[in-house]
């Protein structure tokens, strides 16, 4: 193509002008006015005009934009930021929508909401009064002494939608959808005189196995034992996998026991409800065990691409379940599955399928034509790109995170590779990398990739935290199979149990039950959106699960804070998913006793709680402190109330007992979704005074008073009659609401209340035996 002549002298003119300022601002940065108006000044727009012919852009970049848009000084936005304070009003996404076709800059905002939203398959979305804001945030900073400042600061735009809130009560499944990021890509970082470093690059159609193991090699080099080893969770180098684990050798072909020692890959992937024309049964066991036994044609592409991912990083063996385990015999299920920990922990690289809705997906990236495709803008000379969800959000769009076996699949893994939809993410016990940032360097930095960690076990030193943390997400995910909710943990409560030193997980762990801790697992509460159903039995259980254990019932389980008790300020406060330890501060039980599969009554091991109890009184008087009955149960009591086999899962405790009557919450409004809701307890003086607050089903008819039993203390304010009961530290006990069931007691939901309401009502000792 041949240029006029006086067009070439304008564009050599534009590039000399930009050349000056270039080197300039590599002398200094901070020579820049960082009060310098953002609105696009004429010297810019001289600047700019004719820059950048892009390979896919071409048109004069001034007509590529809408009025407002054009008004806007992207080079002096992305120089120096714009603090949320002064934030700019862009648009209502809806007009925003209408001039995608018009406007490069609003195309980059509407091809992010069209797809994170999915705004095509849902056009019943009132988005009318959504308006599209701007302002800038950190991606990061760099220490590169060869730059003064040694920090350098490289700005994203993040876009924010005023109402989105609304748009989430009207519609809770777009409670995903929010801001999105802009960012500037690496071939611009010199026109601001900056490394390329956290700047974004261009993604390629396939994965860069190159860069993979660049990640792996990084990993491996700088974070230590860390990541070497899982001594995170408390295991040793001498930790192996069982000797009955297989694994596929993805160069003969076949299903093989793990070689000693030997360095593997995992997978996690969604089954989706397909699978036996592919498993590993017993009658094709022993073909699969012989070279090129596995035939590859008959597997789903989500398996056959991990292959192919596996030999591309030069690696031999991967574990997957569905053809590692005999699918078909369940005492080798049994086996397996009880061995996650470590199947999972001990991977070199765990491969998460989480773009896909079943196995016969293809992971994205793995192969040509697989996966969205990047999108860059050319806006005022710069070239834009409008980033997918960082790496938490990208999962919680994904069927992946919807499944609750793969919870632990991916928290006991130390390193990650997820595949989704637009990119491939990398991650490990301290860093977090992608195709699309630039964040390898080996400079210290500070990258904000981190701060969108997916998982990390354990949660804290504390082992009921990590335990807790676990309970709250996996009942929040679908199992195909309900009765699989423990079996899916197992993996997690193995690594607690060794992690911490809590003994034998057998016998630390019951129906998902965390007995070593028993004083604090006792106190989970269903979610107050989920009905309280019992789950269906696995095959061959002659008994129900216990009502105490929250694996019993369907769907979410909590455990809140205390103050999700206080809800005088507001009729719907408690239904906030508060989270966080609830507080005990001494132990009334002790000791618990539970009658195991065999029907012989085992004395649990439940650790204490050493922190002292203060009791301070705000007012002169004197306090009664609630004094639990102590001692070993004797053998005699343990039959003399009961006139039958007690059945396997029964706790047995002495606690006191006393009836209190309840009355629902006032203010609180019944709702169809709403299945648990706020009672008051009262006191038994006439009149009745409110002493307490419990969590009880609406879904079933409860009578006018309920049985209460002790289970340990605890401290709040303001759930009780504060002029009939004073205040003092500490002066709140945990109670469970209980009823009768063929001389057993069943657990119906849980409260506190008050010390001294508690004593005068006169409470009485009793020996519980708890189903």
């Amino acid at each position: 193509m041949v240029w006029p002549l006086q067009e070439l002298l304008e564009g050599l003119g534009v590039w000399v002008l930009w050349f000056i300022r270039t080197c300039k601002s590599k002398a200094n940065v901070t020579e820049f006015n960082e009060s310098s108006s953002l609105l696009h000044s004429e010297q810019i727009r001289t600047d700019f005009q004719g820059e950048q012919r892009d390979d896919t852009t071409t048109l004069d970049n001034e007509a590529l934009l809408c009025s407002i848009c054009a008004n806007l000084n992207f080079y002096q936005i992305f120089l120096n930021g714009i603090p949320e304070e002064e934030i700019i009003t862009l648009d209502y996404l809806s007009s925003i929508l209408q001039k995608s076709y018009q406007c490069s800059f609003c195309r980059l905002i509407s091809l992010h909401v069209r797809r994170t939203w999915m705004l095509d398959e849902f056009p019943h979305v009132d988005i009318s009064g959504l308006e599209c804001r701007m302002f800038t945030i950190h991606c990061g900073c760099l220490q590169l002494a060869s730059y003064p400042p040694s920090k350098f600061r490289c700005y994203r735009l993040q876009i924010t939608m005023e109402g989105i809130e609304d748009l989430w009560k009207k519609y809770p499944a777009f409670r995903i959808a929010g801001g999105l990021n802009i960012h500037l890509m690496q071939e611009d970082a010199f026109k601001f005189g900056r490394p390329t470093d956290l700047h974004c690059r261009r993604v390629k159609n396939t994965v860069d196995i190159k860069m993979v193991k660049k990640w792996i090699k990084l990993c491996q080099g700088s974070h230590g034992d860390m990541c070497k080893s899982l001594s995170r969770i408390g295991e040793h180098d001498d930790r192996k996998l069982p000797g009955f684990v297989r694994v596929v050798d993805v160069v003969s072909m076949s299903v093989v026991p793990a070689p000693s020692g030997c360095r593997y890959i995992a997978l996690s992937y969604i089954w989706g409800g397909i699978g036996a024309e592919y498993w590993t049964t017993k009658n094709n066991i022993a073909k699969r065990g012989t070279p090129s036994g596995l035939n590859a044609a008959k597997l789903p592409d989500t398996i056959t691409d991990s292959i192919l991912f596996v030999r591309q990083l030069s690696e031999r063996y991967i574990w997957i379940d569905a053809l590692c385990i005999i699918q078909d015999d369940p005492e080798d299920k049994f086996a397996q599955i009880h061995n996650m920990d470590l199947v999972y922990g001990l991977s070199y690289l765990t491969i998460i399928a989480a773009g896909g809705f079943t196995a016969r997906d293809p992971l994205p990236g793995c192969r040509p034509q697989t996966r969205t495709q990047q999108h860059i803008e050319v806006v005022q000379g710069l070239h834009l790109y409008a980033a997918p969800p960082r790496l938490r959000e990208a999962l919680a769009l994904s069927a992946w995170n919807t499944r609750c076996w793969t919870y632990q699949e991916c928290a006991l893994s130390r390193r990650r590779i997820y595949f989704t939809g637009q990119q491939v993410y990398f991650e490990c016990q301290f860093d977090v990398l992608c195709e699309d940032i630039i964040a390898e360097s080996k400079c210290d930095s500070t990258s904000f990739l981190k701060v969108s960690r997916a998982e990390y076990f354990p949660q804290s030193l504390n082992p009921f935290t990590s335990y807790m943390t676990a309970v709250k997400k996996c009942t929040r995910r679908n199992l195909t199979v309900e009765s699989d909710v423990v079996d899916a943990l197992t993996g997690v409560t193995n690594a607690l149990a060794k992690a911490f030193g809590l003994g034998d997980p057998d016998r630390s762990f019951r129906y998902g039950m965390m007995l070593t801790d028993l004083h604090h697992t006792l106190l989970w509460q269903h979610n107050p959106h989920t009905p309280r159903t019992r789950r269906s039995l696995p095959d061959g259980c002659s008994s129900p699960w216990p009502s105490w254990a929250w694996a019993t019932w369907r769907g979410a389980v909590d455990y809140m804070t205390e103050h999700r008790y206080l809800v005088t300020y507001s009729e719907d406060a408690w239904l906030v998913d508060y989270f966080g330890d609830p507080l005990v501060v001494e132990m009334f039980v002790d000791p618990w006793y539970i009658v195991d599969h065999s029907g012989i009554i085992l004395q649990v091991d439940v650790r204490r709680v050493s922190r002292r109890v203060v009791l301070v009184r705000e007012t002169e008087g004197e306090v009664s402190a609630y004094s639990s009955p102590r001692g070993i149960i004797d053998p005699t009591e343990i039959t003399s109330d009961i006139h039958r086999t007690l059945v396997p899962g029964t706790l047995i405790f002495r606690t006191t007992s006393s009836h209190f009557a309840i009355a629902r919450r006032r203010g609180e409004e019944s709702h169809a979704s709403i299945h648990h809701g706020l009672f008051d307890i009262l006191s038994t003086s006439s009149p009745p005074t409110w002493v307490g607050t419990a969590v009880l089903p609406l879904d079933v008819t409860l009578p006018n008073s309920l049985e209460f039993i002790v289970l340990s203390r605890t401290d709040l304010r303001g759930t009780y009659n504060e002029e009939r009961f004073q205040h003092y530290h500490e002066c709140m006990l945990h109670v469970m609401a209980v009823g009768q069931n063929e001389a057993l007691m069943e657990r119906i939901g849980l409260g506190v209340i008050h010390e001294a309401a508690w004593i005068a009502s006169g409470a009485q000792e009793k020996v519980i035996f708890l189903r």
